[in-house]
């Protein structure tokens, strides 16, 4: 008898997705127990960025609430200026999520190699930036780490918010207290510890403008507590040639976001129309808002699309370190009682999800508790990280607030942290 041929068994795309419904391209990042790299669906050919976890290390780093919470979050958001969850599905080491591609860089990528960014520029995203800002806030959720790294381009120049890792719902009745975010960015009222809102937001994008326009922060400190009270404390002040950079309204603006009374800051108002007050300020009378969203308006700037917005190491690493290389496997039967709490919540509630298949729905009130310690890899495969956390005059802030978690790759720069949480923050 001849030799007995191997097929490969036929993908089911009727069923629940999996790593075999996605052929695996260029590696593009990692974090401290996660990677990114680019995917493309076998079916529909479309090309995807897969965020994959390692549940071992998750369950180490006691961050598997922050996955799960980031699971449910993604589910209720679909917007143009959010890097939206398509795919979510597990196999017996992994949790993953696919989502949308962006093959533009992150803001910290070309702020770092462009030292600062033209004024329209940084109006654009701002614009983009608070259009999903606004969409959030109506959807009851702060993203508590809007910052640089965090704001992808993608290949027409459009920005996108990524990384909801520590994002949470929230409640009028009652204010979040939990210290969490990345410390540079962070709003004064998180770090008095008196409790705060979805404000927070705006004050962390006003931060993200004035460090786009001016290549600096306008709060920094040589240690934590310096930097804490700087943000508490200092006056802002602007470069002395802020006006060659920043018209008067540009300079109206950023005063307004970085308002320290939350009630008196730029889209927080009481009572007022919040996002509505931004679309009336002065700065962003050229902006079309009717066609922003629409992704109709050119952007100011396009990245280069012959050069990689993202440090091609990675898919060196992958190649030569790797010791156990991301593959498409056949789940094995286990009984989930035998797991552990963690292992087996995991399999519970990292549900799989399809956006063509599926109702977004939301999960708001709830009562999960999110783990204190987060780190993981930014969703956007051109999430360009150093190797060693980025400096910017050798400030402390660039680094991360919780120093014993600082990662590699994709996600150090100023990897967030949750320092306290309390159940005001899931749920009620």
């Amino acid at each position: 008898m001849g030799a007995v041929c191997c097929r490969a068994q036929p993908i089911d795309f009727d069923g629940e997705a999996n790593l075999f419904h996605f052929i695996l391209l260029r590696c593009v990042g990692k974090g401290a127990f996660g990677k990114v790299r680019v995917v493309q669906h076998k079916q529909t050919r479309e090309l995807y960025a897969l965020k994959y976890i390692n549940k071992a290390k998750c369950v180490k780093m006691k961050a598997v609430a922050n996955i799960v919470q980031e699971r449910r979050l993604l589910e209720e958001i679909d917007h143009p200026f959010v890097v939206n969850m398509r795919y979510a599905f597990q196999d017996d080491e992994n949790c993953f999520f696919v989502l949308d591609l962006m093959l533009g860089g992150d803001l910290r990528f070309h702020l770092e190699r462009l030292g600062a960014l033209p004024e329209e520029v940084v109006k654009f995203y701002v614009a983009e930036i608070g259009s999903a800002l606004a969409f959030l806030h109506e959807h009851r959720i702060i993203h508590r780490d809007l910052k640089p790294d965090n704001i992808l381009l993608d290949e027409r120049g459009h920005a996108h918010l990524t990384d909801f890792n520590i994002a949470v719902h929230y409640s009028e009745r009652r204010l979040l207290t939990g210290v969490a975010g990345s410390m540079a960015y962070m709003a004064p009222e998180i770090l008095a510890k008196r409790g705060y809102t979805y404000t927070i937001d705006w004050w962390s994008l006003g931060v993200c403008a004035y460090e786009l326009i001016f290549g600096r922060r306008p709060f920094r400190g040589k240690t934590n507590s310096d930097l804490t009270h700087s943000i508490s404390k200092d006056s802002l002040r602007f470069p002395e040639d802020a006006e060659s950079k920043c018209s008067r309204a540009g300079l109206q603006a950023l005063k307004g976001f970085l308002e320290r009374d939350p009630s008196r800051r730029l889209a927080c108002k009481p009572g007022g129309e919040d996002f509505g007050e931004v679309k009336r300020h002065p700065w962003f009378q050229n902006i079309d808002w009717e066609t922003l969203e629409t992704k109709e308006q050119i952007a100011p700037f396009i990245p280069d699309s012959k050069k990689a917005n993202f440090d091609a190491s990675h898919e060196l690493e992958e190649l030569l370190l790797e010791d156990n290389p991301l593959r498409a496997r056949q789940r094995k039967e286990r009984d989930i009682s035998s797991l552990s709490a963690e292992m087996r919540q995991m399999e519970e509630q990292f549900t799989p999800y399809d956006f063509k298949k599926m109702q977004r729905r939301s999960y708001y009130p709830q009562t999960q508790i999110v783990s204190t310690v987060t780190a993981t890899s930014s969703t956007g495969p051109a999430s360009s990280r150093p190797a060693t956390p980025m400096t910017i005059g050798n400030d402390p802030q660039d680094y991360p607030f919780n120093q014993k978690h600082t990662e590699s790759g994709i996600a150090i720069a100023d990897s967030p942290v949750v320092e306290m949480e309390d159940m005001s923050e899931k749920g009620h």
